[in-house]
C-alpha cells in the first residue's frame, strides 16, 4: 500500500496534462532550467568573488624600525 504502480503514475500525468495542458508544463520546464541555471551561475560568481576577496589588492609596505624587540619579516601569499 505505499507505493504505487506505472498505471497510477501515468494516469495522474495524464490528468495534469489535461488541467495545465502541454503549452504551460513545457513553459514551467524552461523556466525551472532557466532558473537552476541562473543559481549555478551565481554560485560560480560567489565562489570567484570569494577568491578575489582573499587575494590582497594592494601591496602592504612598513617602515624600518630601530627598536630591538621588532622583528622584520615579509609576507607572501599562498601559490
Amino acid at each position: 500500500m505505499g507505493s504505487f504502480s506505472i498505471w497510477h503514475w501515468l494516469i495522474v500525468l495524464l490528468v495534469v496534462v489535461l488541467i495545465f495542458g502541454t503549452k504551460k508544463l513545457k513553459n514551467i520546464g524552461s523556466d525551472l532550467g532557466g532558473a537552476v541555471k541562473g543559481f549555478k551561475d551565481g554560485v560560480k560568481g560567489a565562489n570567484d568573488a570569494a577568491d578575489e576577496a582573499a587575494e590582497p589588492t594592494q601591496q602592504v609596505t612598513a617602515r624600518k624600525s630601530n627598536d630591538a624587540n621588532t622583528v622584520d619579516v615579509e609576507a607572501k601569499t599562498k601559490s
